[in-house]
């Protein structure tokens, strides 16, 4: 099977963190693609940052189905931008890596909290926690003082950050398990882990992981009614014109 990885930004050294990634876990008849658009924010750390960052993901969709006989897709990028959207354009398995993160840590343990990037970011994961139904699961969504990008130009003092917060969660929320809320962290999940002693989600690998099921299962993107396809005359992320 094929399954694409969509970082939603342009930066690619992230985007060749989340290829060597994938492929450390994929099943040897797994081939991953991970792509970021050709356009697009070098980080998604707004809601305006996230608007900008949806037409390439859909570009990227588009291309998937139309090209590259991708069997599932990952969004990696924890606010999961343009996932419902997405949908629509396919009838593949399109998963968004925080709501991944959620549902498997709930299969773990009774309760989590959220380690994210800057304090502005909270409400976005907040919002995100209630929309897809977690919120008696989720203790608390922590931010951290950092932008997304310290995490590929000064890793070591990010993710040090980064543990004092879970640190914080498993004494102070009583979570019983991290969900990590930036693809940024995905590398050093396994060293986290280590340090705070408690398991740790990350999105990309849950979704990766639950992209294969699906395919074994021949489950794909219901198109009964809410994620139909698009409206005719609606035109294409590519400029094609859509028919329903």
């Amino acid at each position: 099977m094929r399954i694409k990885i969509i970082n939603p930004n342009t930066t690619q050294s992230f985007t060749d963190a989340l290829q060597r990634l994938a492929d450390s876990v994929a099943r040897p008849d797994t081939e991953i693609l991970a792509v970021s658009p050709a356009s697009g924010p070098d980080s998604i750390e707004s809601f305006y940052d996230e608007a900008l960052a949806v037409p390439g993901v859909l570009a990227e969709i588009a291309r998937g189905d139309s090209e590259q006989q991708i069997d599932a897709y990952v969004l990696a990028c924890f606010g999961d931008p343009g996932l419902y959207a997405a949908r629509e354009l396919t009838d593949k398995p399109v998963l968004g890596i925080a709501e991944a993160a959620f549902h498997l840590a709930t299969m773990i343990g009774a309760c989590f909290s959220v380690v994210t990037t800057a304090p502005r970011v909270r409400f976005m994961t907040e919002h995100l926690v209630g929309r897809y139904g977690f919120g008696e699961q989720c203790k608390k969504v922590r931010t951290t003082s950092m932008a997304v990008l310290d995490l590929a130009h000064s890793p070591e003092a990010a993710i040090a950050k980064v543990i004092a917060e879970c640190l914080r969660a498993r004494e102070e929320d009583k979570a019983e398990a991290i969900v990590l809320g930036c693809a940024g962290m995905s590398q050093y999940r396994e060293r986290i882990e280590r340090e705070i002693g408690m398991p740790v989600i990350d999105g990309t690998l849950a979704a990766v992981k639950l992209c294969e099921a699906m395919v074994d299962m021949r489950l794909g993107t219901s198109k009964v009614l809410t994620f139909g396809w698009p409206r005719s005359g609606v035109f294409g992320p590519g400029g094609e014109r859509r028919i329903a």
